[in-house]
């Protein structure tokens, strides 16, 4: 209520808004505003009444301002008018305040004054009398013309009001007026105009009077009185039809009169009526010019209302203008007729024999037009029900005959210039059927009409394309009078006599309708109305077939049902109900007049047509059916002596003997011989060409013999055949190839063609007599024309069918007894495809015709061709039971399907798919696994026909050995390989392969291996990648089985290896098949590669590598590799085996393969390796024979099986490190040189432990655990591997804290004292470092560990043994207290001081360390002993300061010697000798020099001081220089004190 109560203080704002607008001067403007305000009021139900009055204050006065434009001014009377529905009282006072009497008023008032009266006419009724007298008084005030035509309008809307109060007076809310007083008044306004203006006016004025003509004389019409005077200005009316702007205005008023006159039931004056009728029918028919579409439609509703109030008149008029013969009119008048019986005027329906006696007066017309038109009227008048019985039937007579005549004139050539009339023929053919298409033969009255008079139509030839409508028509017929038949006792319906129409026979229709049905085949519907009428009309054809047909026709029927059906096959059955028909009949008078009906319908048909071939059989069959012998020769003989009556004589008296034959082989063979024997008739086969008379010729009776050979009654056939048939042609065929009596290769085509046919349908009889016992003596003789006919054929075009005849000529020749041997096979296939497959391309050859016809049949020869060349090969192959034999059948194709050229491999394959496909059963034991291989891969060829029939071959080699893969989803992959994207090709062939793989037998899949690694060097980069993925999804499916083929596979494998290599993307599939057969047999690969010579080529070292990159396998290969290892190192001795493995394990950890869960094995292994290699030179074995091909400058190395060891070692370290099981050693890349090394081996073999990652202690703890049989082995370099790699890993305290190094202490402990030096030394070395690793154990076991060691400072001969048990002390001694080595001190220091002066520079090192340790160890009980050795040592101890190795001279620097050495030497200043005083300052400065800081703090600095200040006052010089040297070392080392300080 809100929401309209805001919208309508809007609405009343914007109008004064705009009221205000419209008291400007600006007139521009006010054509908008008035716009604007006519939508407003319009749109509003109420408005505000003082906005009203202001609006039509406005309005009125604009719409009477002549200053304002005419434009504006006819809005503002708008506007008025539309204040009327808010207040209709105030507009029409002011509109009449402006309206008065004996004024000429403003035109728009008037104007106002009419659109209110129209508008409302309710509420004008009650002002009208006082606006048509004061309008009475302006009439003859009125001279300019734009004023009279105003007041015409005027009293055109006045007289609309008037007529429509005065028909509805009673919905009008007033009581009644008296009408005859408005219309009185009416009258005499009209009166005036018609009398002062209508007779001298202009265009517009007389337009203007025309419209209010209508409705004025309309309304006069209901007052008697005033009638007569309207009708009589009705011819002014009528001269007004001149000008096309004013006839459709004549015609309309003229039709408000005619309505008038109906309703008012006023009588036209017969004269009146017809020049009404006559003017109409110009305004509907103008000859000069075509009518106006509205002016014509207005005249037609005049013309129907004229046929309700007048059809009698109208029916004369209109015949009466149809015998003028005038196209136009008769075209009108035949449309008018039509739209009076479309309107379903009850009055005409009394007129329907005049109006089909009507139609019947243009029936002769030839004209377009007319004869469209009155099919046009003869289809309404069908469908309206108005034909009736007596006249109708030339009626529907004439639909037939127009689609007739425009056929027959259609067909006639054309004139120049005729394609208007070829379109109208053809117009009216198309509304010929389209008539009969809608006939609906069952509406009241037509069955009298049609039955059984439309039955003519059946036979004749020129009503065939009717024959969709017309057999629905008949059957509908029928059906309804079956009907009736079964609710009432009597039909009357179909009983009407037939008059002069003749109706066919029986066997006319029988005849007809058999021939028509075979178009049913064709899914034509005529072909389906025909059968359809059979099984409806048993009755009319013969009682007899009641029942037969009854049962049989809807048999017949069923493969019609949805879809087309074979035409072979509908053929058969249709000659076969005919067989049955004619023998359930059995009447010989009524089969004869059969076969003369045939006859007679011969030229109905084209000779190409479907229905004559079938009408020759049906001719044939009847005649077979015949049983009097005489009358079937007397036709036979007839048929050959003029057979151009057949139209196409050699099919025509082929099929018709043939069929004949069936019944009648005596007969046929006896009036062939005779009529053979007519030798003048008979002389030349080249007669009937030069005398022009159309006669048979040997050609022909050659193929009248096979059809009678294919025809013949089996058990009669054999007995006939060589003497009667074969022979005959053979004979024929002879005497049409001589030339002056001698015989040569003839080269007539036709001459090639017939013998072919003949020879191909009596092989087929032979073969279909299934006499198993008969041998054809003929065989071999008709085999070899054949091939001579092939032979003779070009090989670089195709024009001929003389191939593909032949070829099927062969097959059914082939089949037949007695069996050809497999060489006959072999060379007869042989030569067909040789003669067909090497043909040019499609495409070139279809570039020899000249048309596009020559093309399709070019085309069309080359398929039949390729179709048959694969039949014969189907046949050859699988008829044979030696699975052997086919397989050498199917070699015959092998050169073509691996074709260099596309179109060869196309035909290939297309013959090979249909030699597999099609429910085919190979003989036991075919093999398919080489055919597999050799057409799979094509599934990938460049062409989508090769990959399709690829596919299709694979799929049925498979069902041909009872395989029955997923063959609904191979069939759907199938039809993916259209695509033309390779990607696409290869996935599919992809998951073909998997899913067929599966299934090849395991016997065959060596030669399917075989085939595609054949491919993989041979085929196109599509197909080898394709050959490549069967193959390795065939390894896939099935190599778990393939153990006992192994060896024989991959020796396969290695033979193709060189070729294989040159091509990458085959080398890297024919890698992936070995990976595949490894993941199932890695051992058994294993053994098979490693047989290979040493050093590894690069094809095996290749193998290796692709093996490690399978990551599936790379693990099992791994392990294989270790095991095999581990069993030849088994004796801790290495042969040429371990070496091998040991390269074959560097090509694979190279490879990338992770080691982590084999480390510690392999770790140790290869460790055991290259320690039993270690100094060999082992003999390799011989080279391969296999061709190599090594890089220029590239030579044989000789094989050093340690360095292979070594390298493979450094690789599976380098592998290690990436995967944190190890880290880089001390020694770098050094390392490997000292492992290979006898004489740095051990050194190397501890580098090596030390690059042991301690992090993995598991990993190490498991090579401790491997390793610790080497301490034992009998290999002494074994144990000195393992005793220098325990040696380094006995430091660390978390291996003894997880590992066995108890056992390996011992065992060091006893090696301490073995024979071999190195041994020793390692042994040594492992006691010592036992210190770090596990200080508890040396203290515990302290005396073994020091006597072991002790032991070891005796070996002088080695000092690496001296020096090794020197370091070993010294860690050792460091543990222990000297209480722990009081029993041992004496005899180590003194051993220990025996090596200060060995020329080694690590023995002196050591033996001076050792001895500081010793200082620490002295106790009470010797240190005197120790004090006095250090005496001894003394000149050592100095002299070694200055030692040339600066370590030595920083070992020699032990604190505790120098500060004994120190106390020692105050004694010294004071001597009596200088040099010695001199020496001992130097001394003292040396001392104080390599004091640490500690010693520094403690020594007495005033004190010695003082001495050196004494000392620098000595008398000689030498010692004041060394008492100055020493007093500044004391002096710098207390700075250094108190800076660090």
């Amino acid at each position: 209520m809100t929401q309209d109560m805001e919208e309508s203080a809007d609405t009343f704002g914007d109008i004064n808004l705009t009221l205000g607008m419209l008291n400007m001067e600006d007139n521009m403007s006010k054509e908008d505003i008035y716009s604007h305000l006519t939508s407003i009021i319009q749109n509003t139900d109420i408005l505000d009444d003082a906005i009203v009055q202001r609006l039509i204050y406005y309005a009125s006065k604009d719409m009477r301002d002549t200053n304002i434009l005419r434009e504006t001014r006819m809005l503002a009377g708008e506007v008025l008018v539309s204040l009327a529905a808010h207040d209709f009282n105030s507009v029409m006072y002011e509109v009449q305040s402006n309206f008065r009497i004996l004024e000429l008023p403003n035109e728009f008032i008037v104007l106002a004054l009419a659109e209110l009266a129209t508008s409302y006419v309710s509420q004008s009724i009650p002002f009208m009398m006082m606006t048509l007298l004061t309008m009475q008084t302006m009439l003859r005030l009125a001279e300019e013309e734009r004023m009279k035509g105003v007041f015409c309008i005027a009293l055109e809307k006045f007289s609309k009001a008037i007529y429509k109060y005065v028909n509805h007076w009673r919905d009008f809310p007033y009581p009644r007026l008296d009408a005859n007083r408005l219309s009185d008044k009416i009258f005499m306004l009209f009166r005036y105009i018609m009398e002062k203006w209508a007779p001298v006016t202009s265009p517009v004025q007389t337009l203007a009077i025309v419209k209010a003509h209508g409705p004025t004389v309309s309304l006069l019409l209901h007052r008697e009185d005033l009638c007569e005077y309207a009708l009589d200005q009705v011819p002014w009316l009528l001269n007004q039809y001149k000008d096309k702007e004013i006839d459709f205005h004549v015609t309309q008023s003229l039709k408000q009169i005619l309505t008038a006159v109906v309703l008012y039931d006023a009588a036209l004056p017969k004269g009146l009526r017809k020049t009404i009728f006559i003017n109409l029918l110009h305004q509907v028919c103008r000859v000069s010019e075509p009518p106006v579409k509205e002016n014509e439609i207005e005249a037609s509703s005049c013309f129907l209302i004229l046929a309700h109030s007048n059809p009698a008149d109208l029916m004369e008029f209109f015949d009466e203008q149809l015998r003028n013969n005038n196209e136009t009119f008769r075209t009108g008048i035949l449309t008018l007729l039509r739209s009076a019986i479309n309107a379903e005027e009850p009055k005409l329906r009394d007129y329907i024999t005049s109006i089909e006696r009507t139609v019947k007066v243009v029936m002769g017309d030839l004209s377009i037009k007319v004869r469209n038109s009155t099919l046009l009227l003869i289809q309404t008048m069908c469908e309206k029900c108005y034909i009736e019985a007596r006249e109708g039937w030339p009626l529907i007579d004439y639909i037939f005959s127009q689609f007739a005549m425009s056929n027959k004139n259609l067909e006639k050539p054309m004139k120049p210039n005729s394609h208007e009339d070829e379109k109208g023929e053809k117009s009216v053919r198309e509304l010929s059927l389209e008539v009969l298409k809608t006939l609906d033969p069952l509406v009241t009255g037509m069955p009298q009409v049609l039955w059984p008079r439309i039955l003519t139509f059946v036979v004749p030839a020129e009503y065939t394309g009717t024959l969709d409508y017309l057999f629905n028509i008949i059957r509908s017929l029928i059906m309804a009078e079956e009907r009736k038949k079964n609710n009432a006792q009597e039909s009357t319906a179909l009983v009407i006599s037939t008059g002069a129409v003749k109706l066919p026979s029986p066997q006319q229709l029988l005849a007809r309708l058999l021939v028509i049905s075979m178009l049913a085949s064709l899914g034509k519907l005529c072909g389906a109305g025909a059968i359809g009428l059979l099984k409806i009309l048993p009755e009319i054809i013969h009682p007899k077939l009641v029942d037969l047909w009854k049962t049989r026709l809807p048999e017949l029927l069923q493969p019609l049902e949805g879809k087309n059906t074979s035409i072979v096959l509908w053929e058969t059955m249709l000659l076969q109900l005919l067989k049955e028909s004619l023998w359930k009949i059995s009447d010989i008078a009524w089969t004869i007049q059969l076969s003369q009906d045939f006859n007679q319908q011969m030229n109905s048909y084209s000779n190409t047509s479907l229905e004559k071939k079938f009408l020759w059989k049906a001719l044939g069959t009847t005649l077979a059916s015949c049983q009097d012998t005489d009358f079937v020769s007397s036709q036979i003989k007839e048929f050959l002596i003029a057979p151009n009556q057949l139209g196409d004589q050699r099919q025509g008296i082929t099929s018709i003997l043939g069929y004949c034959a069936e019944t009648h082989l005596d007969t046929v063979l006896k009036v062939l011989k005779t009529f053979q024997d007519r030798e003048k008739f008979f002389m030349n086969r080249c007669k009937g060409i030069f005398s022009g008379k159309k006669s048979l010729t040997k050609t022909d009776v050659m193929v009248i013999y096979g059809a009678v050979a294919l025809h013949a009654p089996k058990g009669q056939l054999l007995t006939r055949l060589d003497q009667d048939i074969v022979s005959q042609v053979l004979f024929l065929y002879g005497q049409c190839s001589q030339v002056l009596g001698m015989s040569v290769m003839n080269k007539d085509m036709d001459l090639q063609m017939s013998f072919t046919r003949s020879i191909t349908e009596i092989g087929i009889a032979v073969q279909d007599a299934e006499d198993q016992g008969f041998k054809f003596s003929y065989k071999e003789v008709l085999l070899g024309y054949m091939l001579d006919f092939i032979r003779d054929e070009p090989l670089d075009s195709l024009a001929s069918p003389v191939r593909w005849k032949a070829l099927i000529a062969i097959r059914y020749l082939s089949k037949l007894k007695p069996q050809l041997s497999l060489n006959d096979h072999l060379n007869i296939l042989e030569e067909t495809i040789r003669r067909l497959l090497p043909l040019p391309p499609l495409e070139k050859l279809k570039d020899e015709g000249e048309t596009d016809k020559d093309k399709e049949h070019i085309n069309f020869l080359y398929e039949r061709s390729m179709d048959a060349l694969g039949r014969l090969l189907r046949t050859m192959m699988w008829d044979n039971v030696k699975a052997e034999d086919c397989q050498e059948m199917f070699n015959l194709l092998r050169m073509w399907l691996v074709s260099q050229k596309d179109w060869e491999r196309e035909r290939a394959f297309q013959i090979t798919a249909q030699v597999l496909t099609n429910d085919v059963e190979a003989p036991e034991h075919f093999k398919i696994g080489s055919l597999l291989g050799l057409l799979a891969p094509h599934s990938c060829d460049t062409l989508p026909t090769i990959r399709q029939a690829a596919a299709s071959s694979t799929i049925g080699l498979f069902c041909i050995k009872g395989i029955h893969p997923e063959v609904e989803r191979l069939q759907d992959l199938q039809e993916g390989l259209q695509c033309d994207d390779v990607q696409v090709q290869i996935k599919i062939s992809s998951k073909i392969a998997k899913i067929v793989s599966k299934l090849i037998p395991n016997e065959e899949i060596l030669m399917f291996l075989e085939e595609t690694l054949d491919g993989l060097e041979t085929l196109n980069p599509t197909c080898t990648k394709a050959c490549g993925i069967w193959m390795v999804a065939a390894l896939k499916e099935q190599g778990a089985a393939l153990e006992e083929q192994l060896l024989e596979i991959l020796n396969m494998i290695y033979y193709h290896m060189p070729v294989l290599r040159q091509k990458e993307e085959s080398f890297q599939f024919m890698l992936e098949a070995i990976s595949q057969i490894a993941s199932f047999h890695m051992d058994a690969v294993v053994a098979n590669l490693l047989q290979k010579p040493l050093p590894f080529d690069r094809d095996t070292k290749t193998l290796w590598k692709a093996l490690a990159e399978n990551t599936a396998s790379s693990g099992k290969l791994l392990r294989a590799l270790t095991d095999k290892l581990e069993n030849e190192l088994e004796d801790d001795v290495a042969g040429l085996e371990a070496i091998s493995v040991a390269c074959a394990m560097y090509e694979v950890v190279s490879a990338g393969t992770p080691v982590t869960s084999l480390y510690p094995e392999v770790f140790t292994l290869l460790l055991k390796l290259v320690s039993c290699t270690l100094g060999q030179k082992m003999p390799t074995s011989t080279f391969s024979r296999r061709r190599r091909v090594m890089p220029q400058g590239e030579r044989q190395q000789t094989a050093d099986p340690c360095r292979l060891s070594v390298t493979t070692l450094k690789c599976v370290q380098a592998q290690a490190m990436k995967e944190g099981l190890a880290k880089e050693s001390d020694e770098g890349d050094n390392l490997w040189t000292l492992l290979s090394s006898p004489s740095t081996h051990h050194v190397g073999v501890c580098a090596l432990a030390r690059s042991m990652a301690l992090w993995q202690h598991g990993v190490i703890l498991d090579i401790m655990e491997q390793l610790f049989a080497s301490l034992t082995s009998s290999s002494e370099n074994y144990r000195i591997t393992g005793t220098a790699f325990f040696s380094e890993l006995m430091k660390e305290p978390i291996l003894w804290k997880h590992g066995n190094l108890r056992e390996v202490l011992i065992l060091m402990d006893q090696s301490a004292w073995d024979s071999n030096a190195i041994l020793r030394q390692m042994a040594i070395r492992g006691l010592g470092n036992t210190t770090s690793g596990a200080p508890h154990k040396v203290k515990k076991h302290k005396q073994i560990i020091l006597e072991s060691i002790i032991r070891g400072l005796y070996h002088l001969a080695r000092t690496e043994v001296v020096c090794e048990s020197l370091k070993a002390l010294k860690k050792i001694l460091e543990l222990l207290t000297d209480r722990d080595v009081s029993f041992y001190f004496k005899e180590i220091v003194l051993q220990t001081r025996t090596f200060f002066e060995d020329e080694q520079d690590d023995v002196r090192l050591t033996a001076i360390f050792l001895f500081e340790n010793l200082a620490s160890l002295t106790g009470r009980r010797w240190k005197i002993f120790f004090a006095e050795e250090i005496k001894k040592s003394m000149i050592s101890f100095l002299l070694h300061l200055w030692d040339p190795n600066p370590k030595i001279g920083a070992a020699k620097r032990n604190q505790e010697i120098l500060w004994i050495l120190y106390t020692h030497s105050f004694t010294f200043f004071s001597s009596n000798w200088e040099m010695i005083r001199s020496a001992a300052v130097k001394l003292t400065d040396a001392i104080v020099l390599n004091l640490t800081n500690q010693y520094v703090q403690l020594l007495d600095k005033e004190q010695l001081t003082t001495r050196l200040q004494a000392l620098r006052q000595d008398p000689c010089i030498s010692v004041q220089r060394a008492a100055e040297a020493a007093l500044q070392t004391l002096l710098r080392r207390c700075r250094e004190i108190s800076i660090l300080l």
